[in-house]
């Protein structure tokens, strides 16, 4: 069911919020990612925005829904998020990746509120969110287990074992969003390594696969609250592969590899920011 206009306007605005964020951020440092970070803006805007239950003066409000990114490098567009959230004021995040600032280059779970993991090597997230998926179901709790992918790291091995977990142990309390900008960190995925048809494999290994456009606002909503429906009735994970654009809203940033781990310039960024107007 799509969003009414004043909701999806409101989601729009965030997510240029976000993404000028991103660019000042690492601006700022002069390094990180933000082609990664662009890539999933609207992902994460639907989660915080429209679907997660969550306290920000509680962060570890036991029954709280709870977000594993596990493309850990993707801290300009965390951080961001987390403060327009309420976690933090976020008046300090130009501090990015600067010694003695809390904003590190890959997220770190005891230095900032509202980072569930500490994540960055490859291969850790998807481990750890079903570890929090079965753990909460032992403990009875209602709340459901997010994990954002990359899809680099369908590369690594541990990845596909705690997927092969996930079916094993029927968590219909995990949903997996897989980022897939076909782009990692020197070229295209498909050249490192191949990963399609990533439905079927997911789908091999028992889950419930969904695929949508990354950017649009209405399909990701939709998919994920179907996901909420078929966990239960189910009992099996799902995933939804969302298509995405490496470095999106930026015209010289999109598909392009290079924008992976490399800053803007006070030129580049002045032209980023005229064009998200």
């Amino acid at each position: 069911m799509p969003f009414d206009e004043k909701k999806l306007k409101e989601l729009k605005d965030i997510c240029k919020d976000l993404r000028k964020s991103i660019l000042k951020m690492t601006h700022a440092s002069a390094s990180g990612h933000p082609g990664g970070s662009l890539s999933a803006v609207e992902l994460l805007t639907v989660l915080y925005f429209a679907v997660m239950n969550y306290d920000p003066k509680n962060p570890n409000w036991s029954e709280r829904d709870r977000l594993v990114i596990s493309k850990g490098h993707s801290t300009p567009l965390a951080y961001s998020i987390l403060a327009k959230a309420g976690y933090f004021k976020g008046d300090d995040l130009l501090t990015f990746r600067q010694l003695g600032s809390p904003y590190q280059g890959h997220t770190d779970r005891l230095k900032v509120p509202g980072i569930e993991v500490s994540t960055g090597s490859l291969g850790h997230g998807t481990p750890n969110a079903v570890g929090m998926a079965l753990g909460c179901r032992l403990d009875k709790l209602k709340n459901r287990i997010y994990l954002l992918q990359s899809d680099g790291e369908l590369q690594e091995g541990s990845t596909w074992e705690a997927i092969m977990s996930a079916s094993h142990y029927r968590l219909g309390n995990l949903t997996a969003i897989l980022d897939r900008n076909r782009i990692q960190l020197d070229g295209w995925t498909e050249e490192t390594m191949t990963l399609e048809p990533i439905n079927k494999r997911y789908e091999a290994f028992g889950w419930h696969v969904q695929e949508v456009d990354g950017h649009d606002l209405d399909q990701i909503y939709d998919a994920i609250i179907k996901t909420q429906s078929i966990g239960l009735k189910e009992n099996k994970p799902c995933v939804i592969i969302a298509h995405t654009i490496k470095g999106k809203g930026i015209s010289f940033m999109e598909d392009n590899v290079k924008w992976h781990g490399v800053a803007p310039n006070d030129e580049e960024l002045k032209k980023a920011l005229q064009e998200l107007g």
